[in-house]
């Protein structure tokens, strides 16, 4: 049987290593790569969905992922209450798959940005968060030309009622701005939940900023929240 967390591994996935050395090293958890071809996630107490350029980004982010023959067992998977973290093209490709929702656009400045930036956690229950608290500002790096997250307004005033925002682009301090809000998401949005809080997607990568040796351990807090959420048996 399978234990740990499964990291999902696309054409064109190139963060998937950086995950699973994450959960593997810091973390501390058995931790395998799961082929997209594979059917089966029976065992797997959480999955990830890495960072990358899935089928090479072609016709839309994400958009040819969700085809993938492992994204039926995700979609059980996360209908029986499974933690699934999707990060960047992940939660690109989460949006796509309807896990998740609303879409990610294209940068406001249509710029391809890689840099440290500050994110306040606007909602610690959910499978992801439960080892930071609500306005805890963390500090990871972002990869990406598509993080522009996009909903209808009446979506974007449900996720805002029902405390589905996950996450914020701030400054240190945790104040928002425009100024942070670089890639011209809606409420300065980076993360989000749905409706069960087990499925998560966020645009910056907690995985690049779990090992001290980087500078930066923030990500390290959110890769542990998913041990209290399903025990310590991950």
């Amino acid at each position: 049987m399978n234990r740990g967390v499964a990291v999902i591994s696309f054409p064109g996935s190139n963060g998937d290593h950086d995950a699973v050395d994450a959960f593997a090293g810091p973390v501390g958890v058995p931790t395998r790569l799961v082929d997209y071809r594979e059917t089966n996630l029976d065992g797997f107490e959480a999955v990830v969905l890495p960072g990358g350029f899935s089928y090479g980004d072609y016709l839309r982010t994400g958009a040819i992922a969700r085809f993938a023959p492992v994204m039926t067992a995700l979609q059980q998977f996360a209908a029986a209450g499974g933690p699934v973290l999707g990060i960047c093209n992940g939660f690109q490709v989460l949006t796509e798959a309807h896990l998740l929702p609303g879409a990610v656009l294209r940068n406001k400045d249509l710029r391809f940005h890689s840099h440290w930036v500050h994110i306040r956690v606007e909602s610690g229950e959910t499978a992801w968060t439960g080892a930071v608290a609500d306005g805890d500002v963390l500090t990871m790096p972002v990869a990406h030309g598509d993080g522009n997250y996009y909903a209808d307004p009446e979506t974007i005033a449900t996720l805002e009622h029902e405390g589905r925002v996950v996450f914020r682009y701030c400054d240190a301090d945790g104040r928002l701005s425009e100024a942070t809000n670089f890639n011209g998401s809606i409420n300065n949005i980076a993360g989000i939940c749905n409706q069960g809080r087990n499925v998560v997607g966020l645009m910056p990568h907690p995985e690049r900023a779990a090992d001290p040796v980087l500078g930066q351990p923030d990500g390290l807090r959110l890769l542990n929240s998913v041990l209290s959420f399903v025990g310590t048996t991950v």
